[in-house]
C-alpha cells in the first residue's frame, strides 16, 4: 500500500496519508491498515456512550481563534455528557472566557474529544464537528470514534474538588520554573493534533490522545525543546501520522494535587531513531516539541464524584 503523505485518495478511509506513512515506516502496513475500518467507526458503540455518561471530565482538543492547537479538560457532575444518539454527543459545560479555545467551541469547528476513567484505566476517543452551541455548551457531531487500550495509563481517583471562582492565570513564551517542574513530575499528559486537507473525509479534523510514563519520562533538549518519546501502542498512529502533516500541537498537563492546569502550543517534528540519534533507547521514534507559547492556570481543575 502507497504511504504517500501527500496523497488521500480514499476519502472514506479511516486513515489519511500521514497516519499511512508513519504506520509502513513502523512495519505496522501488513497488521494494522487493513482493520481501519473495522477498528475506527462512524458511530460510538454503546459501551462507548455509557462511559462518556459517567465521566465527571472529557479532555477535548480544539483549534483556537489564534490558529493554534490547545487540549484542554471539562469538568461536570456525571452525566455532564449526554450520547442521545450513537453519533452525537452533548457536553453541558463551558470553559472560563480566559481560556484560549473559549471563543472557539463554535457550529461548524472541529473538535476531538477523550473520555478517560482513570480508575479503571478506561479510554475513548471521539472526533468530529460541533453542530449547535449555546450558553449552557455545545453538541459533537461524531465522524469517526475508537477505543485505546489501558497502557500507560496511571489509576487515580478524580481530581479533587475546588473553587474554580479563585481560577488564576499566568502567560508565557518561554518555559516558567513551574511549568518546567510540572513537566519533570508528570506521569500523564494529552496531546492535541490535526489533520486537514480542505476535502470532505471522517478522517480529517483534530484528535487528542492520551499519554503517560513513570516521572522523568519526558526531556528537555539543549535548545530548550520538549522531548517526548513514542512508546509501542495500537499502532494507528494517529498524533504522529498528524504531525507528519501538520506541526500544530497543543498539550495539557494537570497537577491532580494542587489544581493546576499546564496549557502549551507549539510546532513539533518526528524524528525517527533511522535518521538521528534519540535519548530514549526504548522508542523507534519521537515527537520535538518547540514551543511557542502557553498559560498555567491556578484551581483549574474540578472533581464532582469520589472513587
Amino acid at each position: 500500500m502507497s504511504t504517500d503523505i501527500d496523497s488521500n485518495n480514499d476519502r472514506d478511509a479511516p486513515w489519511h496519508g500521514g497516519e499511512l506513512a508513519a504506520q509502513g515506516r513502523a512495519g505496522a502496513s501488513e497488521k494494522i491498515t487493513p482493520l481501519g475500518s473495522k477498528l475506527i467507526r462512524d458511530h460510538m458503540p454503546d459501551q462507548h456512550r455509557q462511559l462518556f455518561e459517567q465521566l465527571p471530565m472529557l479532555i477535548i482538543g480544539a483549534e483556537g481563534v489564534d490558529g493554534n492547537l490547545w487540549a484542554t479538560a471539562l469538568f461536570g457532575e456525571p452525566g455532564f455528557i449526554r450520547s442521545p444518539n450513537p453519533r452525537q454527543l452533548d457536553v453541558h459545560a463551558r470553559l472560563s472566557p480566559e481560556h484560549p479555545l473559549a471563543d472557539s467551541l463554535t457550529a461548524g469547528g472541529q473538535v476531538g474529544v477523550l473520555g478517560i476513567q482513570q480508575i479503571s484505566r478506561r479510554r475513548n476517543r471521539a472526533n468530529g464537528t460541533i453542530s449547535t452551541r449555546d450558553e449552557n455548551g455545545f453538541s459533537l457531531r461524531v465522524s469517526q470514534s475508537f477505543g485505546n487500550c489501558p497502557k500507560y495509563i496511571t489509576t487515580r481517583c478524580p481530581p479533587p474538588r475546588l473553587n474554580q471562582s479563585e481560577l488564576t492565570w499566568e502567560t508565557f513564551s518561554h518555559w516558567p520554573d513551574r511549568g518546567i517542574e510540572m513537566i519533570a513530575t508528570a506521569d500523564t499528559f494529552f496531546i492535541a493534533s490535526a489533520f486537514d486537507d480542505g476535502q470532505p473525509s471522517p478522517n480529517r479534523g483534530v484528535d487528542v490522545s492520551h499519554r503517560g510514563g513513570e516521572p522523568g519520562f519526558l526531556l528537555f533538549d539543549k535548545q530548550q525543546r520538549l522531548l517526548i518519546p513514542d512508546y509501542a501502542g495500537n499502532n494507528f498512529f494517529n498524533t504522529i501520522g498528524n504531525l507528519t502533516l501538520d506541526p500544530r500541537a497543543g498539550l495539557l498537563f494537570m497537577d491532580f494535587d494542587t489544581g493546576e492546569s499546564l496549557y502549551l502550543t507549539g510546532t513539533a517534528d518526528v524524528v525517527w531513531r533511522e535518521d538521528e540519534e534519540l535519548p530514549f533507547e526504548e522508542v523507534d521514534r519521537m515527537i520535538r516539541l518547540t514551543l511557542k507559547k502557553g498559560r498555567i492556570a491556578r484551581n483549574a481543575l474540578v472533581a464532582t464524584a469520589s472513587c
